[in-house]
């Protein structure tokens, strides 16, 4: 019995090893840029998070209306600024609405409670 539990932990002990081994030898992966979702896809995310709310009862009909709404008008705006000729795409503008918006979700999936 004492053989068998010491290969067991023996064998166990070499597997961790090799495992460390081969994590070791691959190469790292590149570094996650910090804008590296877009625009589109920030908006993709909120709506599922929206229609998860939903599914589960957390957002009510009412919230999701609104929420529908701010999504509708940051992508009103960025439309707009994209036809714009005298102007450019300012991301930062977008961002910040998207910031705010996605914490009127999780606030109103979580009750408006204070953390």
């Amino acid at each position: 019995m004492k053989v068998s539990l010491l290969g067991v932990g023996l064998l166990a002990l070499t597997a961790a090893i090799g495992f460390a081994q081969t994590g070791a030898a691959q190469a790292a992966p590149a570094p996650m840029h910090r804008h590296a979702a877009t625009i589109n896809q920030r908006r993709q995310h909120q709506q599922h998070r929206i229609a998860q709310g939903i599914r589960t009862g957390r957002l009510n009909a009412r919230q999701a209306v609104r929420l529908e709404r701010r999504e509708a008008s940051i992508g009103r705006q960025e439309r707009h600024m994209r036809a714009s000729g005298r102007g450019r795409l300012t991301r930062v503008r977008l961002n910040r609405r998207l910031n705010r918006t996605s914490r009127a979700i999780y606030r109103n999936k979580h009750g408006n409670v204070k953390r």
